[in-house]
């Protein structure tokens, strides 16, 4: 039998390695594998290369220098390990290996799955948004540090401080980083900051596996940071150690000596800026003033002897106080000319005669006028006289002062009159207005002939 390979291209090693893993690489971009470590070496280079076992199989492994740094615990063969990264062919011999970026212990596995849940829990719920962390101070008088007292941490923090920016005051809150009491020591040292007239607060610590680090990723303590009205600055470990706290706080430094670094501002940088403004301020004041000097003598050319204007200015006054002078006598004798001649006209009208005559006048009026008002009053009493006594003539009050009464409907004084018996009716109640009172009356009969009707008296109003 004969093969044809015309249909089937034919491909290299290479190639063929290459293809298998971009394959592989796509499928497995990043993966999570537990095992147990052997073969552990590690050239000049830094590198690591071990292998990572089970009881059915084994991956060929590899950790590049960059990546094992982070790495706190000590590696040899036999320890049961899980290791992070992602899948990969090594073309030059055809091996299938794992590129690691994380190595740790297995019983941190159940660390890591508490600490990807918290993260997420406290992601949700905006603990690690950006619009809510704070500012850090551009210059801050008072540190408040939160940390071992023997650790080696507060030693790099104290020495980056003294160099960096030895005026700031700094206070530390001692606290056991890990352990069964350090949960209530970093709490009760975040509630006495608040207490504390400080600017910042750096919260730090070394290096360690997840367990020694695990206070920084509780829940208590996480929540403690976010609810501080005071910065805070992370510094957890090292550059590769990541905690929850380093997502709360409104600040996160890679180091203790990186977040000191953050909080303070360098001083030699700060005296080259104090140097190089300062020599800006004087250039700018020699330049002004240089150039106040040059207006100055432009200024003193054109400026004119003061005595000179002075002499004018005493001429100017000379000629108007002649001026005045002249026209305060001109004024004076034109005055004196008009009250001359009122004087004479006044001699030849005599005013005297004239007012006496119109007092006379005025006097004459007084007493016509006072005549006639007498007798426009006298015919005004006649007039009102005559009223009244036609008025009490046609008045009803003398006619009832002789017995007789007024009747109208209704009950009151607001009835209109009666004046015919066709105005009433069986039974209508009626008022009989009397001299000095009322009475109500109620119609029991009506006789169309002049006898009076028959009246029962019911009530008596006196008004």
């Amino acid at each position: 039998m004969q093969l044809n390979f015309d249909d089937h291209p034919i491909l290299t090693v290479s190639a063929l390695a290459r293809e298998a893993r971009l394959l592989i690489e796509q499928r497995f971009n990043l993966v999570w594998v537990e095992g147990e470590l052997s073969n552990f070496r590690q050239p000049g280079s830094g590198h690591w290369y071990f292998t990572l076992k089970d009881s059915s199989a084994q991956l060929r492994c590899a950790m590049f220098a960059n990546r094992n740094r982070g790495v706190r615990f000590p590696v040899k063969d036999g320890s049961h390990v899980v290791v992070r990264g992602r899948v990969s062919l090594y073309e030059a011999r055809g091996d299938f290996q794992l590129i690691a970026d994380h190595l740790e212990l297995a019983g941190e596995g159940a660390l890591r799955a508490a600490f990807e849940a918290l993260k997420d829990q406290l992601a949700a719920e905006g603990l690690f948004a950006t619009e809510r962390k704070k500012p850090l101070p551009a210059f801050p008088q008072h540190l408040a540090v939160i940390s071992s007292r023997s650790g080696a941490a507060l030693r790099d923090v104290l020495s980056v401080v003294q160099r960096r920016f030895p005026a700031l005051a700094v206070t530390l809150i001692p606290v056991a980083v890990q352990g069964e009491n350090s949960e209530s020591d970093v709490l009760q040292a975040l509630r006495r900051v608040e207490s504390l007239d400080v600017d910042v607060v750096l919260l730090t610590r070394g290096g360690g596996s997840l367990e020694d680090l695990w206070t920084f990723n509780l829940e208590t303590v996480a929540r403690a940071i976010a609810s501080c009205s005071i910065p805070v600055v992370s510094a957890i470990g090292h550059e590769t150690d990541i905690t929850v706290a380093d997502f709360v706080a409104d600040v996160r430094a890679p180091t203790p000596s990186a977040g000191a670094e953050l909080i303070t501002p360098d001083r030699r940088e700060i005296s080259s800026q104090f140097d190089e403004r300062f020599s800006r301020l004087l250039r700018s004041l020699n330049n002004d003033i240089k150039h106040r000097h040059q207006s100055l003598h432009v200024l003193r050319a054109h400026l004119l002897d003061p005595r000179r204007r002075l002499q004018q200015h005493m001429q100017r006054a000379d000629d108007l106080d002649e001026r005045l002078r002249l026209s305060l006598t001109n004024k004076l004798i034109h005055a004196k000319q008009e009250l001359q001649a009122l004087h004479r006209n006044m001699l030849i009208l005599r005013p005297q005669a004239v007012i006496q005559g119109h007092k006379r006048t005025i006097n004459r009026l007084k007493n016509t006028l006072g005549s006639l008002v007498r007798g426009i009053l006298e015919r005004q009493r006649v007039t009102l006289a005559t009223i009244s006594r036609t008025l009490q003539a046609v008045s009803p009050l003398s006619t009832l002062r002789r017995g007789y009464a007024v009747l109208s409907d209704g009950e009151g004084t607001l009835g209109a009159a009666i004046s015919s018996i066709g105005q009433v009716a069986d039974n209508d109640r009626i008022t009989a207005h009397l001299q000095d009172g009322s009475l109500t009356l109620q119609v029991e009969k009506i006789d169309a002939d002049n006898q009076l009707p028959n009246v029962t008296k019911t009530e008596v109003d006196d008004e």
